[in-house]
């Protein structure tokens, strides 16, 4: 379009600012992450927030395989399956808890407080893990509640932190790599473990520091973490909630590494800006009672929003989506595997602890590899094909490995190569789920909401995904007791139930617009189109239609960047 024509809807106008953003700013990808390599460093020191996440949630499944541990903590591996499954499952129980806080803790303490709370509660309940002994599991249960609470607040905390200060062009980037250091995380715990798991000998004489160095080695990333993120900016988006504008300004400038007056600059403080006003703006139109400031005023606002998620036909169909889809990603049985992996390639036939604990880590390397590919094709295979393939491959999975467990499981030593037959089955349900449902699922729970709803959208979906993690944990422990292969044939099911729902009820939001999001979900109410009109009257109000050149044109802007561009970042347009 071009300046000074009329333009469309809100999020039209939206798509035409990022595209003379990148006119100015350069290219997206790995160009724009070398372009902005000041943002990617401090992106990839906020993600210690994914590696501590991913290395605890692979960690613990390895030690409770351990006979020492066993003995200090008074629990038996799995052979007490409800106790160990409460172990397990706690963690998840405590980051719900932290989930659901940090929505009020981000907004009122700022993103970078928020992590340094994230991460004391992390280390005091790392602190009272590693003070186990004499037999009592007290010290796991509390330990683990106040370490998933900080857990929670962190896997949420990190990828708004990263989203709120990335450049635009890199935000989608920026956002794998937190999941990137999720799985790889997830890695390191399986290695970590299986090195340890020999200090002292695999049998009674085990040592101690067996399973207390892969324990308490999670305080170096936390404590790192705490500590660093204060002497890392603010996110500009906070600021610019707090009324504080001049810093937002002068922080985008930095991460530029332009003048504050440049173009580029002004653009993307005032994308910021129209952003806030318009949340205003929605809030001030669906509940205009509760706008005197009041700290009742505010709660009422954040009940009635959630509400608003319910009781509107087409949200609650937005809202059915998240939530399910979530619901299926925890029952593929995905931490089934990661937290009980020991335990089920011992069950296979593997003997000694040592070769469950290798068989395990393979686990990590390929769930870490298949994220890559999704990471950069997702946009272009699409939501659901990717969904659908990953569950179909995963189900087949569960159902080879339940066939040679039923067959097998009276005789392993005769059926050795069988049992490294399910091994093989398992790894290539890590990859089904890597490429699939990992990053995929939180990318759906993102795109179904309007714009004035997507934060709350996002912490229900959030909050059904640490649920149905505890349901996971706390279940199947029984469940392998009571059927060792039924467990699978259920899992497999439930895999083949999710790939149906995808197919049949689950709409493909790759390149949606909101217009067609509402006809997607059969919401004749019109709010996204008026939530569109509402973003283009703020975006018109601050400025940004002008200095974008949509409705006035600036040339004298684009002369001006060209020369700062030339100026001030040569490495950028190099680059680019």
């Amino acid at each position: 379009m071009a300046p000074g024509g009329h333009t469309g809807s809100g999020l039209e106008l939206e798509n035409i600012i990022a595209q003379r953003r990148l006119e100015l700013a350069g290219k997206p990808g790995i160009a724009g992450l070398v372009s902005n390599g000041k943002t990617f460093s401090i992106a990839v020191f906020a993600s210690l927030g994914g590696l501590v996440y991913g290395y605890n949630q692979g960690m613990f499944g390895q030690i409770l395989s351990m006979s020492n541990f066993a003995k200090a903590s008074g629990v038996t591996g799995i052979d007490n399956p409800t106790l160990s499954g409460f172990l397990t499952s706690i963690l998840e129980l405590g980051a719900w808890v932290g989930v659901l806080a940090n929505g009020i803790l981000a907004d009122t303490l700022g993103r970078k407080l928020c992590v340094v709370v994230a991460c004391v509660l992390f280390c005091i309940g790392v602190i009272v893990q590693a003070c186990t002994h004499g037999g009592s599991y007290d010290y796991i249960l509390g330990g683990r509640f106040v370490t998933g609470i900080g857990v929670g607040s962190l896997s949420m905390i990190v990828p708004l932190y990263n989203a709120e200060l990335a450049p635009p062009e890199i935000r989608g980037s920026l956002v794998a790599l937190q999941q990137l250091a999720i799985t790889f995380g997830i890695m390191i715990s399986y290695w970590i473990t299986y090195g340890t798991n020999f200090i002292g000998g695999t049998g009674d004489g085990q040592s101690k520091a067996a399973w207390l160095v892969p324990i308490t080695i999670q305080l170096v990333p936390a404590l790192v973490l705490g500590a660093g993120i204060m002497f890392m900016p603010q996110s500009p988006r906070w600021l610019m909630n707090q009324g504080r504008e001049e810093e937002c300004r002068e922080i985008i400038a930095n991460l530029r590494r332009l003048p504050t007056d440049a173009p580029l600059v002004e653009m993307e403080f005032l994308e910021v800006k129209a952003q806030r006003l318009f949340e205003q703006r929605i809030s001030q139109r669906d509940f205009p009672q509760f706008q005197d400031g009041s700290l009742s005023s505010g709660f009422q606002l954040g009940l009635r929003g959630y509400a608003s998620l319910l009781t509107n036909r087409g949200n609650f169909k937005r809202t059915a989506v998240a939530v399910l889809v979530m619901t299926f990603q925890q029952w593929t049985g995905v931490n089934f595997i990661l937290y009980y992996a020991p335990f089920i390639f011992q069950r296979l036939g593997l003997s000694g602890k040592t070769i469950s604990l290798l068989a395990s880590g393979v686990v990590g390397i390929v769930m870490f590899l298949a994220t890559i590919p999704a990471v950069l094709y997702v946009d272009q295979w699409g939501r659901k094909p990717t969904l659908i393939v990953g569950a179909i491959v995963m189900g087949i999975c569960h159902f080879v490995v339940a066939g040679i467990i039923g067959t097998c499981e009276d005789n392993w030593p005769a059926h050795r190569a069988a049992g490294w037959a399910a091994v093989v089955f398992i790894w290539i349900f890590a990859i089904g789920f890597g490429f699939s449902w990992g990053p995929c699922a939180w990318i759906v729970v993102a795109e179904v909401f309007p714009l004035g709803l997507r934060a709350k959208g996002v912490s229900i979906g959030a909050s059904s995904n640490w649920l149905n993690n505890f349901a996971v944990a706390m279940s199947t422990p029984d469940f392998v007791t009571a059927a060792s292969y039924g467990v699978y044939i259920f899992l497999g099911m439930m895999c083949v139930i999710g790939a149906l729902y995808i197919h049949f009820l689950t709409p493909e939001t790759k390149g949606r617009t909101l217009d067609e999001m509402d006809e997607l979900f059969g919401d004749k109410s019109g709010r996204s189109q008026a939530d569109a009109a509402v973003l283009e009257q703020a975006m018109r109000e601050v400025g940004l239609l002008d200095i974008a050149g949509i409705e006035k044109g600036s040339p004298k802007h684009e002369v001006e960047e060209s020369e700062y561009a030339h100026a001030e970042k040569p490495s950028a347009q190099h680059t680019a």
